[in-house]
């Protein structure tokens, strides 16, 4: 692959255009520690739901979907396709309990909800974890990616494949931190707009070439069978098929009952949490937090993976051998090489640069909010003006890329969907006592100190006796396990521990308004009425929002792959849920969608 004077200035004036905006908010970023990391709380829906979707469409992501539909077919997808049950039950339950909250980061509800020496203890640690280990993790595997892609386009065959690792990591976080330090949020969010049209229009553009050089649509499909065995393009696994592309029930059931809530996972953590509650916190209103949370939720999950599904398809059909590839999600970097005319090639490079870049300034800025708001702030400076924590957020900018870019190269060949694996299990149980901290009175800082360290502990224990006993104990089976021994433990530590102090307690009822049962016992004692409680009407709303993605995903697949009966079935579905879901927000007075 080689690129021409096109593709060079292709990519020189979409730097230029980043760097730009950059300069552009960097005014407005330097008024407070608000405007820095949440926007002074004004964004509207479209671009803070447009800013999250950009944020997932990372350089990793097309490639961790390549290797998964290689090793097992469209239903292997359901790995992450799972998480949109959590997503939307975010959606309807808590976006507009995060905007009540006026937190600037997730970690800040601690102390909302707790008090004392645990609560901040375990906030400042949380802060720092997810700031620096975690957050470091997640730069260094979309980082990995990116390299994947440029070894495997423009540098291949040329003899530096591996050779300028370093120099390449060094250069994207330069140009992506410089936009960033710049402009805090306001930058990062309008930059993932731009970012996310470049990147969802260049894909879709590879896709219609790549279905085109597999000989259409139903070549494709005689192929892929060819090479996988017939069940590929299956939405729900065929558990009875004995082919490659096979999803064993237990690992399905574990994904659909068990991973959506247990684990925390950036982007879909079970209640909200990390860059989502930071673009939750920077909307308007309440009706905006949940009408940017839907859009994102809709978006990533049936609007985007289609072209990366038909690319993933493509490369099968293609390349034989990709089925005896360790990492096979590097089919798609393949497509790219052999198929692209020159300036699509510039065009394909800024599309994953520019997804690559919103996920890293969104990571960063989330993790330099944790860093200044939950740590610089609350510990070492809380006198600090607003100027001087918008230039902390600067320092804690450069100290976040600096981290990520020492990490990226230590794992830049590790696969992706084996990342994501890890990551899952790692934080296996966590989820439970996140989702109900808003809706339970008796837990307390305990309760959640015990999730993250359980998690943690089991983790290690059943990764230590599998290697010593040669059991061959698969991620997803290490996460139920875990999740299960971790929920019992804090349970047991919420009942054998005192509860939150009333005034704390009543506090956040009031402030957070969550309703439900959970709290009757709360209210009762500080004689709070407890209003007309909205729980059931949201969980009707995000049970239609969870069938609504999962009639919209497969109903776009069935209008590309020309099932016409099918789609309508599917699509008419979704239409339905898509309008009672706005009758019910009607209904719920808080949210005028239809007005």
């Amino acid at each position: 692959m080689v690129l021409t004077a096109l593709d060079y200035i292709i990519i020189a004036a979409y730097i230029i255009l980043v760097l730009a905006v950059g300069l552009y908010f960097r005014k407005r970023a330097s008024k407070s520690l608000t405007d820095y990391f949440i926007s002074g709380r004004s964004l509207p829906w479209w671009i803070l739901g447009t800013s999250m979707v950009a944020t997932t469409f990372a350089a990793d992501t097309p490639l961790a979907v390549t290797n998964l539909t290689a090793q097992g077919g469209l239903a292997q997808n359901w790995l992450w396709w799972n998480m949109a049950i959590g997503g939307m039950i975010t959606v309807f339950v808590y976006a507009r309990l995060w905007r009540r909250s006026g937190v600037v980061t997730d970690v800040e509800l601690i102390e909302k909800r707790y008090s004392g020496k645990p609560a901040s203890l375990l906030r400042g640690f949380r802060a720092i974890y997810l700031a620096l280990p975690v957050n470091c993790i997640i730069i260094g595997w979309v980082a990995g990616a990116m390299l994947t892609i440029l070894n495997n386009t423009v540098l291949h065959g040329t003899g530096y494949e591996g050779r300028l690792d370093w120099w390449i990591i060094v250069a994207l976080l330069v140009i992506a931190g410089t936009y960033t330090t710049l402009s805090g949020l306001w930058g990062v969010a309008t930059t993932d707009v731009l970012q996310f049209c470049i990147a969802m229009g260049a894909c879709i553009v590879l896709a219609v070439i790549a279905v085109g050089d597999a000989g259409g649509i139903v070549a494709m499909r005689e192929s892929v069978d060819e090479a996988m065995g017939p069940g590929g393009f299956r939405f729900f696994p065929d558990f009875a098929n004995g082919n490659v592309a096979q999803l064993g029930l237990n690992l399905f059931l574990i994904y659909i009952f068990v991973q959506w809530w247990a684990s925390w996972y950036p982007g879909a953590e079970p209640g909200g949490g990390g860059y989502v509650v930071q673009r939750m916190a920077s909307a308007k209103d309440e009706r905006h937090a949940l009408l940017g949370t839907l859009w994102f939720q809709v978006a990533h999950y049936c609007v985007r993976p289609w072209p990366w599904l038909l690319v993933a398809f493509a490369a099968i059909a293609k390349y034989p051998e990709l089925m005896d590839e360790t990492n096979r999600g590097v089919g798609f970097a393949w497509i790219m090489r052999d198929l692209l005319p020159p300036g699509l090639i510039g065009l394909l490079l800024i599309a994953f640069f520019a997804a690559f870049m919103s996920t890293l300034a969104s990571q960063t800025t989330w993790g330099a909010s944790l860093l200044v708001n939950d740590v610089y702030k609350r510990f070492i400076n809380p006198e600090a003006d607003g100027r001087k924590l918008a230039n902390a957020g600067r320092v804690a900018t450069l100290i976040m890329l600096t981290a990520g870019g020492l990490t990226a190269y230590a794992m830049r060949h590790i696969a992706v969907d084996e990342a994501w694996r890890i990551l899952l299990a790692l934080g296996a149980g966590t989820g439970a006592v996140f989702m109900l901290r808003w809706f339970w009175w008796r837990i307390n800082a305990w309760s959640e100190i015990t999730a993250m360290v359980s998690a943690g502990v089991y983790y290690v224990l059943f990764t230590i006796y599998a290697r010593v006993t040669g059991w061959e104990l698969v991620e997803e089976y290490k996460l139920f396990y875990v999740a299960i021994l971790t929920t019992l433990s804090w349970i047991t530590v919420t009942f054998l521990t005192q509860p939150e102090r009333q005034e704390v307690l009543e506090s956040f009822l009031r402030t957070v308004r969550p309703g439900g049962p959970g709290w009757r016992t709360v209210a009762t004692k500080a004689g709070i009425e407890p209003g007309e409680s909205r729980l059931g009407l949201s969980l009707t709303c995000a049970a239609l929002g969870i069938a609504l993605v999962y009639l919209t995903l497969p109903g776009v697949g069935f209008v590309i792959f020309g099932e016409w009966v099918k789609a309508l079935a599917c699509l008419g579905g979704a239409a339905a849920c898509a309008a009672a879901i706005a009758l019910l927000l009607n209904r719920m007075g808080w949210e005028k969608i239809l007005r």
